[in-house]
């Protein structure tokens, strides 16, 4: 968890019922968000509606609005949603992460980290970051 946090008081939401997809392993379990103990579904950073899937073309894209348009917590977001699809889904996927079109300052940058392979690895690489998305990633959180 973050000792400062950036929205100290986030919009809650009820979770919906969810479509039965023929989902692999856990890739439809709760992330949970780093800031906050919520889902990002109960936070709305992340809705159904935003999970594109092509299986015939092997591609995902993940579309995502952070809780305030500043969030520092938002390539961190991002980076678990793209770790929760590469434990979970076959390799031969194509995984696109985004912020939702004029929901962050820093939408560019953003995006621009979340889909540079170098750049993820790199991240992944620091055991403080593996550590803060595996506790976001835990399957215990419910």
């Amino acid at each position: 968890m973050v000792s400062e946090l950036i929205n100290a008081n986030p919009v809650v939401y009820e979770k919906k019922e969810r479509r039965v997809r023929n989902v692999p392993g856990d890739a439809d379990e709760d992330i949970k968000d780093p800031e906050h103990p919520y889902s990002l579904e109960e936070l709305k950073v992340i809705t159904e509606d935003a999970i594109e899937v092509d299986d015939k073309q092997s591609y995902v894209r993940v579309t995502f609005t952070p809780t305030v348009e500043h969030c520092s917590m938002a390539t961190v977001i991002g980076l678990c949603v793209r770790v929760k699809l590469m434990r979970s889904l076959p390799s031969r996927y194509k995984v696109d992460i985004r912020v939702a079109p004029g929901t962050h300052a820093s939408e560019a940058a953003v995006n621009k980290q979340l889909n540079d392979k170098e750049r993820v690895a790199a991240a992944l690489e620091n055991p403080n970051l593996v550590d803060m998305v595996d506790e976001c990633l835990a399957p215990t959180y419910g």
